[in-house]
Protein backbone atom coordinates (compact mmCIF):
# COMPACT_ATOMS: atom_id res chain seq x y z
CA UNK A 1 0.00 0.00 0.00
CA UNK A 2 1.36 3.42 -0.97
CA UNK A 3 1.91 6.26 1.49
CA UNK A 4 -1.03 8.13 -0.08
CA UNK A 5 -3.34 5.13 0.36
CA UNK A 6 -2.20 4.75 3.98
CA UNK A 7 -3.00 8.40 4.71
CA UNK A 8 -6.42 8.08 3.07
CA UNK A 9 -7.15 4.97 5.15
CA UNK A 10 -6.15 6.73 8.36
CA UNK A 11 -8.23 9.76 7.38
CA UNK A 12 -11.25 7.54 6.76
CA UNK A 13 -10.84 6.02 10.21
CA UNK A 14 -10.83 9.44 11.87
CA UNK A 15 -13.64 10.99 9.80
CA UNK A 16 -16.96 11.13 11.60
CA UNK A 17 -20.16 10.31 9.76
CA UNK A 18 -22.40 13.33 10.26
CA UNK A 19 -25.87 11.80 10.39
CA UNK A 20 -25.21 9.18 13.09
CA UNK A 21 -23.59 11.90 15.23
CA UNK A 22 -26.68 14.09 14.71
CA UNK A 23 -28.97 11.19 15.64
CA UNK A 24 -27.02 10.54 18.84
CA UNK A 25 -26.76 14.24 19.74
CA UNK A 26 -30.49 14.82 19.32
CA UNK A 27 -31.19 12.60 22.35
CA UNK A 28 -29.47 14.80 24.99
CA UNK A 29 -30.84 17.90 23.26
CA UNK A 30 -34.40 16.61 23.70
CA UNK A 31 -33.71 15.44 27.22
CA UNK A 32 -32.43 18.83 28.36
CA UNK A 33 -35.49 20.54 26.87
CA UNK A 34 -37.50 18.63 29.48
CA UNK A 35 -36.31 21.09 32.12
CA UNK A 36 -34.68 24.05 30.41
CA UNK A 37 -37.60 24.87 28.10
CA UNK A 38 -39.93 25.17 31.08
CA UNK A 39 -37.72 27.48 33.17
CA UNK A 40 -38.77 30.75 31.44
CA UNK A 41 -42.47 29.87 31.73
CA UNK A 42 -42.40 28.85 35.41
CA UNK A 43 -43.46 32.33 36.63
CA UNK A 44 -46.41 32.25 34.19
CA UNK A 45 -47.29 28.73 35.31
CA UNK A 46 -47.18 29.86 38.93
CA UNK A 47 -49.58 32.71 38.15
CA UNK A 48 -51.97 30.67 36.00
CA UNK A 49 -52.20 27.72 38.42
CA UNK A 50 -52.21 29.91 41.57
CA UNK A 51 -49.42 27.94 43.21
CA UNK A 52 -46.39 28.87 45.35
CA UNK A 53 -42.81 29.36 44.19
CA UNK A 54 -41.85 26.09 45.88
CA UNK A 55 -44.68 24.21 44.12
CA UNK A 56 -43.64 25.53 40.73
CA UNK A 57 -40.02 24.51 41.39
CA UNK A 58 -41.30 20.94 41.78
CA UNK A 59 -42.02 20.95 38.04
CA UNK A 60 -38.25 20.56 37.68
CA UNK A 61 -37.71 18.34 40.73
CA UNK A 62 -40.42 15.77 39.92
CA UNK A 63 -38.88 15.29 36.49
CA UNK A 64 -35.33 14.84 37.72
CA UNK A 65 -35.76 12.74 40.89
CA UNK A 66 -37.54 9.79 39.16
CA UNK A 67 -34.93 9.93 36.43
CA UNK A 68 -32.13 9.78 38.98
CA UNK A 69 -33.71 6.80 40.76
CA UNK A 70 -34.43 4.77 37.61
CA UNK A 71 -31.20 5.44 35.68
CA UNK A 72 -29.13 2.68 37.37
CA UNK A 73 -31.78 0.10 36.41
CA UNK A 74 -31.85 1.50 32.87
CA UNK A 75 -28.09 1.08 32.79
CA UNK A 76 -28.40 -2.57 33.81
CA UNK A 77 -31.06 -3.19 31.16
CA UNK A 78 -28.87 -1.54 28.52
CA UNK A 79 -25.95 -3.80 29.44
CA UNK A 80 -28.22 -6.85 29.29
CA UNK A 81 -30.47 -6.15 26.29
CA UNK A 82 -28.65 -3.44 24.31
CA UNK A 83 -28.56 0.36 24.39
CA UNK A 84 -31.09 1.05 21.61
CA UNK A 85 -33.58 -1.38 23.16
CA UNK A 86 -33.62 0.89 26.21
CA UNK A 87 -33.29 4.32 24.57
CA UNK A 88 -36.16 3.99 22.08
CA UNK A 89 -38.89 2.81 24.56
CA UNK A 90 -37.66 5.51 26.96
CA UNK A 91 -38.21 8.18 24.32
CA UNK A 92 -41.76 6.86 23.80
CA UNK A 93 -42.45 7.12 27.56
CA UNK A 94 -40.94 10.63 27.57
CA UNK A 95 -43.37 11.62 24.80
CA UNK A 96 -46.32 10.08 26.67
CA UNK A 97 -45.51 12.11 29.79
CA UNK A 98 -45.54 15.29 27.74
CA UNK A 99 -48.98 14.40 26.37
CA UNK A 100 -50.35 13.72 29.86
CA UNK A 101 -49.07 17.07 31.17
CA UNK A 102 -50.22 19.05 28.13
CA UNK A 103 -53.70 17.52 27.90
CA UNK A 104 -54.22 17.99 31.65
CA UNK A 105 -53.32 21.67 31.47
CA UNK A 106 -55.59 22.09 28.45
CA UNK A 107 -58.67 20.15 29.59
CA UNK A 108 -58.66 20.16 33.39
CA UNK A 109 -59.74 22.99 35.71
CA UNK A 110 -57.24 21.94 38.41
CA UNK A 111 -54.41 20.34 36.44
CA UNK A 112 -51.45 20.75 38.81
CA UNK A 113 -51.23 17.17 40.10
CA UNK A 114 -51.86 15.63 36.68
CA UNK A 115 -49.09 17.83 35.31
CA UNK A 116 -46.88 16.49 38.08
CA UNK A 117 -47.83 12.92 37.06
CA UNK A 118 -46.87 13.72 33.47
CA UNK A 119 -43.55 15.10 34.70
CA UNK A 120 -42.87 11.90 36.68
CA UNK A 121 -43.54 9.86 33.53
CA UNK A 122 -41.22 12.11 31.56
CA UNK A 123 -38.52 11.71 34.20
CA UNK A 124 -38.87 7.93 34.07
CA UNK A 125 -38.46 8.10 30.29
CA UNK A 126 -35.51 10.46 30.53
CA UNK A 127 -33.68 7.88 32.66
CA UNK A 128 -33.11 5.72 29.59
CA UNK A 129 -32.16 8.44 27.14
CA UNK A 130 -29.10 10.68 27.47
CA UNK A 131 -27.11 8.62 30.05
CA UNK A 132 -27.47 5.44 27.98
CA UNK A 133 -26.64 7.38 24.81
CA UNK A 134 -23.35 8.35 26.44
CA UNK A 135 -22.55 4.65 26.90
CA UNK A 136 -23.66 3.91 23.31
CA UNK A 137 -21.29 6.58 21.97
CA UNK A 138 -18.44 5.00 23.90
CA UNK A 139 -19.37 1.60 22.46
CA UNK A 140 -19.36 2.88 18.87
CA UNK A 141 -16.42 5.29 18.86
CA UNK A 142 -12.84 4.77 20.00
CA UNK A 143 -9.86 6.95 20.91
CA UNK A 144 -9.90 10.57 19.73
CA UNK A 145 -13.27 10.07 18.04
CA UNK A 146 -14.84 9.11 21.38
CA UNK A 147 -13.75 12.31 23.15
CA UNK A 148 -14.80 14.37 20.11
CA UNK A 149 -18.28 12.84 19.86
CA UNK A 150 -18.76 13.03 23.64
CA UNK A 151 -17.81 16.71 23.40
CA UNK A 152 -20.34 17.20 20.60
CA UNK A 153 -22.87 15.32 22.71
CA UNK A 154 -22.27 17.63 25.66
CA UNK A 155 -22.38 20.61 23.30
CA UNK A 156 -25.78 19.38 22.04
CA UNK A 157 -26.86 19.23 25.67
CA UNK A 158 -25.65 22.80 26.04
CA UNK A 159 -27.25 23.84 22.73
CA UNK A 160 -30.52 22.49 24.06
CA UNK A 161 -30.08 24.72 27.09
CA UNK A 162 -29.32 27.68 24.81
CA UNK A 163 -32.31 27.16 22.53
CA UNK A 164 -34.75 26.05 25.19
CA UNK A 165 -35.40 29.43 26.91
CA UNK A 166 -36.10 31.05 23.55
CA UNK A 167 -38.09 28.06 22.29
CA UNK A 168 -40.04 27.92 25.55
CA UNK A 169 -40.95 31.59 25.26
CA UNK A 170 -41.92 31.28 21.59
CA UNK A 171 -44.11 28.22 22.16
CA UNK A 172 -45.68 29.85 25.23
CA UNK A 173 -46.93 32.66 22.96
CA UNK A 174 -49.52 30.15 21.73
CA UNK A 175 -50.49 29.15 25.26
CA UNK A 176 -48.26 28.56 28.32
CA UNK A 177 -48.72 24.77 28.34
CA UNK A 178 -47.97 24.33 24.61
CA UNK A 179 -44.38 23.46 25.56
CA UNK A 180 -45.55 20.05 26.79
CA UNK A 181 -46.78 19.15 23.29
CA UNK A 182 -43.38 19.73 21.70
CA UNK A 183 -41.93 16.64 23.41
CA UNK A 184 -43.96 14.01 21.46
CA UNK A 185 -42.98 15.66 18.16
CA UNK A 186 -39.27 15.78 18.94
CA UNK A 187 -39.20 12.30 20.49
CA UNK A 188 -40.83 10.80 17.38
CA UNK A 189 -38.11 12.35 15.19
CA UNK A 190 -35.39 11.03 17.49
CA UNK A 191 -36.82 7.49 17.49
CA UNK A 192 -36.83 7.40 13.68
CA UNK A 193 -33.23 8.66 13.40
CA UNK A 194 -31.93 6.17 15.98
CA UNK A 195 -33.84 3.28 14.43
CA UNK A 196 -32.53 3.82 10.90
CA UNK A 197 -29.11 5.45 11.37
CA UNK A 198 -27.48 3.86 14.41
CA UNK A 199 -25.94 0.41 14.18
CA UNK A 200 -25.15 -0.79 17.67
CA UNK A 201 -22.12 -3.04 18.21
CA UNK A 202 -23.02 -6.55 19.31
CA UNK A 203 -22.85 -7.14 23.05
CA UNK A 204 -20.05 -9.55 23.94
CA UNK A 205 -20.53 -12.48 26.30
CA UNK A 206 -23.64 -13.68 28.08
CA UNK A 207 -25.91 -11.14 29.80
CA UNK A 208 -25.22 -11.06 33.51
CA UNK A 209 -27.93 -11.59 36.16
CA UNK A 210 -28.78 -8.69 38.45
CA UNK A 211 -26.86 -10.22 41.36
CA UNK A 212 -23.73 -10.28 39.21
CA UNK A 213 -24.48 -6.72 38.07
CA UNK A 214 -24.37 -5.60 41.71
CA UNK A 215 -21.19 -7.63 42.27
CA UNK A 216 -19.60 -5.88 39.29
CA UNK A 217 -20.61 -2.53 40.73
CA UNK A 218 -19.04 -3.46 44.07
CA UNK A 219 -15.77 -4.45 42.36
CA UNK A 220 -15.64 -1.24 40.28
CA UNK A 221 -16.17 1.04 43.25
CA UNK A 222 -13.77 -0.92 45.44
CA UNK A 223 -11.14 -0.38 42.76
CA UNK A 224 -11.87 3.21 41.71
CA UNK A 225 -14.07 4.73 44.41
CA UNK A 226 -11.99 7.82 45.29
CA UNK A 227 -11.77 9.44 41.90
CA UNK A 228 -15.05 8.00 40.57
CA UNK A 229 -17.17 9.35 43.44
CA UNK A 230 -15.36 12.69 43.15
CA UNK A 231 -16.20 12.83 39.43
CA UNK A 232 -19.84 11.94 40.17
CA UNK A 233 -20.03 14.65 42.83
CA UNK A 234 -18.47 17.16 40.43
CA UNK A 235 -21.00 16.41 37.69
CA UNK A 236 -23.93 16.70 40.10
CA UNK A 237 -22.67 20.00 41.55
CA UNK A 238 -22.03 21.53 38.12
CA UNK A 239 -25.66 20.94 37.08
CA UNK A 240 -27.02 21.83 40.52
CA UNK A 241 -25.38 25.25 40.24
CA UNK A 242 -26.34 25.70 36.58
CA UNK A 243 -30.07 25.03 37.02
CA UNK A 244 -30.25 26.83 40.34
CA UNK A 245 -28.72 29.96 38.82
CA UNK A 246 -31.02 29.76 35.78
CA UNK A 247 -34.05 29.45 38.07
CA UNK A 248 -32.88 32.48 40.05
CA UNK A 249 -32.18 34.51 36.90
CA UNK A 250 -35.59 33.69 35.41
CA UNK A 251 -37.38 34.85 38.57
CA UNK A 252 -35.16 37.96 38.82
CA UNK A 253 -35.75 39.10 35.24
CA UNK A 254 -39.52 38.83 35.52
CA UNK A 255 -40.10 40.02 39.10
CA UNK A 256 -37.51 42.79 39.45
CA UNK A 257 -36.77 43.97 35.91
CA UNK A 258 -40.13 43.13 34.30
CA UNK A 259 -38.36 41.44 31.39
CA UNK A 260 -40.48 38.74 29.79
CA UNK A 261 -41.01 37.04 26.46
CA UNK A 262 -38.27 36.74 23.85
CA UNK A 263 -35.90 39.26 25.55
CA UNK A 264 -36.00 37.13 28.69
CA UNK A 265 -35.31 33.95 26.72
CA UNK A 266 -32.43 35.66 24.95
CA UNK A 267 -30.83 36.77 28.23
CA UNK A 268 -31.15 33.28 29.72
CA UNK A 269 -29.51 31.87 26.60
CA UNK A 270 -26.33 33.99 26.88
CA UNK A 271 -24.53 32.06 29.67
CA UNK A 272 -25.79 28.80 28.18
CA UNK A 273 -24.31 29.72 24.80
CA UNK A 274 -20.96 30.31 26.51
CA UNK A 275 -21.24 26.86 28.11
CA UNK A 276 -22.23 25.09 24.87
CA UNK A 277 -19.44 26.73 22.85
CA UNK A 278 -16.85 25.88 25.48
CA UNK A 279 -18.11 22.27 25.67
CA UNK A 280 -17.76 21.84 21.93
CA UNK A 281 -14.22 23.25 21.79
CA UNK A 282 -13.16 21.30 24.88
CA UNK A 283 -14.45 18.02 23.44
CA UNK A 284 -12.42 18.53 20.27
CA UNK A 285 -9.18 19.51 22.02
CA UNK A 286 -8.90 17.07 24.93
CA UNK A 287 -8.57 13.89 22.81
CA UNK A 288 -7.04 11.20 25.09
CA UNK A 289 -5.07 13.56 27.35
CA UNK A 290 -6.46 12.45 30.70
CA UNK A 291 -4.11 14.65 32.74
CA UNK A 292 -5.34 17.70 30.81
CA UNK A 293 -8.95 16.65 31.49
CA UNK A 294 -8.33 16.65 35.23
CA UNK A 295 -6.89 20.16 35.21
CA UNK A 296 -9.66 21.49 33.02
CA UNK A 297 -12.17 20.14 35.56
CA UNK A 298 -10.27 21.90 38.36
CA UNK A 299 -9.99 25.14 36.33
CA UNK A 300 -13.70 25.03 35.47
CA UNK A 301 -14.75 24.81 39.12
CA UNK A 302 -12.36 27.55 40.16
CA UNK A 303 -13.90 29.77 37.46
CA UNK A 304 -17.34 28.89 38.82
CA UNK A 305 -16.26 29.72 42.37
CA UNK A 306 -14.67 33.05 41.44
CA UNK A 307 -17.47 34.25 39.16
CA UNK A 308 -20.28 33.36 41.59
CA UNK A 309 -18.47 34.93 44.55
CA UNK A 310 -17.98 38.12 42.51
CA UNK A 311 -21.66 38.15 41.45
CA UNK A 312 -22.67 38.36 45.12
CA UNK A 313 -21.39 41.96 45.34
CA UNK A 314 -22.81 43.45 42.13
CA UNK A 315 -26.44 44.30 41.43
CA UNK A 316 -26.01 45.77 37.96
CA UNK A 317 -27.74 43.27 35.62
CA UNK A 318 -25.06 43.59 32.92
CA UNK A 319 -22.26 42.89 35.39
CA UNK A 320 -24.25 39.97 36.79
CA UNK A 321 -24.71 38.58 33.29
CA UNK A 322 -20.95 38.89 32.66
CA UNK A 323 -20.15 36.79 35.72
CA UNK A 324 -22.78 34.21 34.71
CA UNK A 325 -21.10 33.95 31.30
CA UNK A 326 -17.80 33.21 33.08
CA UNK A 327 -19.57 30.54 35.15
CA UNK A 328 -20.98 29.08 31.91
CA UNK A 329 -17.44 28.82 30.50
CA UNK A 330 -16.38 27.04 33.69
CA UNK A 331 -19.20 24.52 33.34
CA UNK A 332 -18.33 24.03 29.66
CA UNK A 333 -14.74 23.18 30.59
CA UNK A 334 -15.83 20.71 33.23
CA UNK A 335 -18.59 18.52 31.81
CA UNK A 336 -16.99 17.14 28.60
CA UNK A 337 -13.88 16.17 30.58
CA UNK A 338 -15.92 14.38 33.25
CA UNK A 339 -17.91 12.58 30.54
CA UNK A 340 -14.78 11.29 28.82
CA UNK A 341 -12.98 10.35 32.03
CA UNK A 342 -15.95 8.36 33.30
CA UNK A 343 -16.91 6.60 30.07
CA UNK A 344 -13.28 5.75 29.26
CA UNK A 345 -12.48 4.51 32.76
CA UNK A 346 -13.92 1.03 32.43
CA UNK A 347 -14.47 -1.80 29.98
CA UNK A 348 -17.48 -2.01 27.68
CA UNK A 349 -19.25 -4.51 29.95
CA UNK A 350 -18.97 -2.09 32.89
CA UNK A 351 -19.75 1.07 30.96
CA UNK A 352 -23.53 0.96 31.26
CA UNK A 353 -23.26 0.63 35.04
CA UNK A 354 -20.77 3.44 35.51
CA UNK A 355 -22.41 5.92 33.12
CA UNK A 356 -25.90 5.17 34.46
CA UNK A 357 -24.87 6.13 37.98
CA UNK A 358 -23.17 9.23 36.60
CA UNK A 359 -26.39 10.15 34.78
CA UNK A 360 -28.34 9.55 38.00
CA UNK A 361 -26.29 11.96 40.08
CA UNK A 362 -26.46 14.56 37.31
CA UNK A 363 -30.26 14.36 37.41
CA UNK A 364 -30.24 14.69 41.19
CA UNK A 365 -28.13 17.82 40.81
CA UNK A 366 -30.73 19.29 38.45
CA UNK A 367 -33.58 18.16 40.74
CA UNK A 368 -32.35 19.90 43.86
CA UNK A 369 -31.12 23.10 42.20
CA UNK A 370 -34.38 25.11 41.99
CA UNK A 371 -35.87 24.22 45.44
CA UNK A 372 -32.59 24.74 47.31
CA UNK A 373 -31.94 28.00 45.47
CA UNK A 374 -35.48 29.05 46.43
CA UNK A 375 -34.52 28.60 50.09
CA UNK A 376 -31.14 30.30 49.65
CA UNK A 377 -32.72 33.32 47.93
CA UNK A 378 -35.16 33.69 50.83
CA UNK A 379 -32.18 33.96 53.19
CA UNK A 380 -30.38 36.54 51.04
CA UNK A 381 -28.96 37.03 47.59
CA UNK A 382 -25.39 37.39 48.90
CA UNK A 383 -25.75 34.24 51.02
CA UNK A 384 -26.95 32.30 47.96
CA UNK A 385 -24.02 33.28 45.76
CA UNK A 386 -21.37 32.80 48.44
CA UNK A 387 -22.78 29.39 49.41
CA UNK A 388 -22.69 27.99 45.88
CA UNK A 389 -19.29 29.63 45.30
CA UNK A 390 -17.96 27.79 48.34
CA UNK A 391 -19.44 24.55 47.00
CA UNK A 392 -17.69 25.05 43.63
CA UNK A 393 -14.39 25.80 45.39
CA UNK A 394 -14.73 22.62 47.47
CA UNK A 395 -15.39 20.52 44.36
CA UNK A 396 -12.40 22.09 42.60
CA UNK A 397 -10.11 21.21 45.51
CA UNK A 398 -11.47 17.65 45.75
CA UNK A 399 -10.96 17.21 42.01
CA UNK A 400 -7.36 18.43 42.34
CA UNK A 401 -6.60 15.95 45.13
CA UNK A 402 -8.63 12.89 44.21
CA UNK A 403 -9.09 12.71 40.43
CA UNK A 404 -5.94 10.91 39.30
CA UNK A 405 -6.37 9.60 35.75
CA UNK A 406 -3.65 7.28 34.50
CA UNK A 407 -2.01 7.67 31.10
CA UNK A 408 -2.79 4.82 28.67
CA UNK A 409 0.96 4.36 28.29
CA UNK A 410 1.23 3.64 32.01
CA UNK A 411 -1.37 0.95 32.26
CA UNK A 412 -4.30 3.31 32.38
CA UNK A 413 -7.53 3.76 30.55
CA UNK A 414 -8.41 1.07 28.02
CA UNK A 415 -5.18 -0.81 28.72
CA UNK A 416 -4.92 -4.11 30.58
CA UNK A 417 -3.20 -4.01 33.93
CA UNK A 418 -2.34 -6.51 36.61
CA UNK A 419 -4.82 -6.57 39.48
CA UNK A 420 -4.91 -8.12 42.92
CA UNK A 421 -6.01 -11.76 43.02
CA UNK A 422 -9.31 -11.08 44.80
CA UNK A 423 -10.40 -8.66 42.05
CA UNK A 424 -9.28 -11.07 39.33
CA UNK A 425 -11.33 -13.86 40.88
CA UNK A 426 -14.33 -11.55 41.16
CA UNK A 427 -14.01 -10.68 37.50
CA UNK A 428 -13.88 -14.33 36.54
CA UNK A 429 -17.09 -15.00 38.43
CA UNK A 430 -18.86 -12.03 36.86
CA UNK A 431 -17.77 -12.16 33.24
CA UNK A 432 -16.04 -15.50 32.89
CA UNK A 433 -12.87 -13.70 31.86
CA UNK A 434 -10.58 -10.90 32.95
CA UNK A 435 -11.39 -7.55 31.40
CA UNK A 436 -10.20 -4.92 33.84
CA UNK A 437 -9.36 -1.46 32.71
CA UNK A 438 -8.80 1.79 34.50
Amino acid sequence: MSETDTKQTERAKTTLSVWPVIALSLVPLIMVLGNSMLIPILPTMQEQLHISKLQVSLVITLFSVPAGIIIPFAGYLSDRYGRKNVIIPSLVLYALGGLVAGLSAWLSKNPYWMIMLGRVLQGAGAAGTAPITMALISDIFKGDQRSKVLGINEAANGLGKVLSPILGVLVAMIVWYAAFFTFPILCSLSVLLLWFLIKEPAMQGEPQPFSQYMQTLKIIFKREWKWLLTAYFAGACALFILFGVLFYLSQLLEEQYRIDGIPKGGILAVPLLAMASTSYITGIKIKKRFGLMKWLVVTGFFLLAGSLASAAFFRNPYVLLFFLVISGIGTGLTLPCLNTLITSAVSKEERGIVTSFYGAVRFFGVAFGPPIFTWLIDVSRVFMFLTVSGLALLVGLLSMWLIRPRSPNKGGTNQPRKQPDHIVMGKRRVFGRIRARV
